[in-house]
């Protein structure tokens, strides 16, 4: 196993920033977005960020409510972002925001939506039971050619990790409901909305870390997951798993940061750079003195010459 010391990219000033960033996604050729999910345990609200890499600058806007995710699109100032229960397009030029979708979980309360990934025929996307505790929160697929919400499964707790490859109808989907510490796999039908059954392709229930977000290695063959840790710990880890053997082929680490959340691949002017969010949620101030770079964005090296760019949606597809 190869293990990489990661760095500090971006060590957020102010401690809203700090308290749960996710989602980092490539945002054109010169950095990322990410988003903060909630500004702190008492405040429902948080806010999308533009990290600049060549500058090493992020920029922070306020978004109406808690974002699970916020995917750009081909039009700059435009993302999709899926917001309390609501997926949405939002404008960070002029403020404005429009809903695309506001069906997710009617039937539940205290959910809001979590992790999803963008793909050429939509949005993968979950929610999360706000206590963690009860399997309630749905799994969607909000497709682009007709602009439908489609329910998958009504019972994750916290989902988290997505993965989606294949090309045509048919579309490999990898999944992580962070409780139960598995990597699922699913076929997606696209024309019919519907999963296959369930296939377990990684137990990672041996462990007292919980895997959160997830990233596939450009070969496909391997998977990068990011470990949420609530303990006290010298590091956080996201570590790269061969989806064949199940082998740990390549671990990183983050110093003084328990709560590792995201990863992400990102085509760099210095190589492929493996981008890490880490937050200090539900973290006592004892804990945080003793663990000073929670809710920092970490940045380690990488062996991957490069890495496929995420998808970007266009106007067309979402009628604008």
């Amino acid at each position: 196993m190869q293990i990489h010391q990661t760095s500090i990219l971006l060590a957020p000033e102010s401690n809203q920033l700090r308290f749960l960033p996710e989602g980092p996604i490539s945002h054109g050729n010169h950095g990322f977005s990410w988003v903060a999910i909630q500004h702190a345990e008492d405040i429902a609200c948080g806010s999308l960020n533009l990290y600049d890499w060549d500058s090493r600058s992020n920029t922070n806007f306020k978004l109406p409510g808690r974002p699970g995710f916020a995917f750009p699109t081909e039009r700059d100032e435009v993302f999709v972002a899926g917001i309390e229960r609501q997926v949405m397009l939002v404008n960070i030029a002029t403020g404005e925001h429009s809903v695309l979708s506001d069906e997710i979980d009617q039937n539940v309360e205290n959910t809001i939506i979590n992790d999803g990934i963008p793909f050429s025929e939509g949005i993968l996307f979950g929610a999360k039971d706000l206590e963690f505790q009860t399997p309630k929160a749905g799994l969607y697929f909000w497709r682009a050619s007709d602009r439908k919400l489609i329910l998958l499964r009504d019972d994750q707790i916290c989902s988290n990790g997505k993965i989606i490859t294949g090309s045509g109808n048919h579309k490999t989907l990898l999944d992580i409901d962070t409780p139960t510490q598995k990597v699922v796999r699913y076929t997606l039908d696209v024309e019919a909305g519907t999963l296959s059954e369930v296939e377990v392709v990684l137990d990672l229930t041996h462990l007292d870390i919980f895997p959160d977000g997830m990233v596939a290695t450009p070969d496909g063959k391997s998977v990068i997951i990011a470990f949420y840790n609530p303990h006290a710990a010298q590091y956080g880890v996201a570590r790269q798993f061969n989806l064949a053997s199940g082998a740990v082929e390549a671990e990183w680490r983050c110093d003084r940061a328990p709560r590792v959340t995201c990863p992400l691949l990102l085509n760099t002017t210095d190589g492929v750079k493996l981008i890490l969010t880490t937050a200090t949620e539900v973290m006592d101030r004892e804990m945080f003195e003793s663990h000073p770079n929670s809710g920092c964005l970490f940045v380690g090296d990488t062996s991957f010459d490069s890495t496929p760019v995420d998808y970007r949606f266009t106007s067309e597809q979402l009628g604008i």
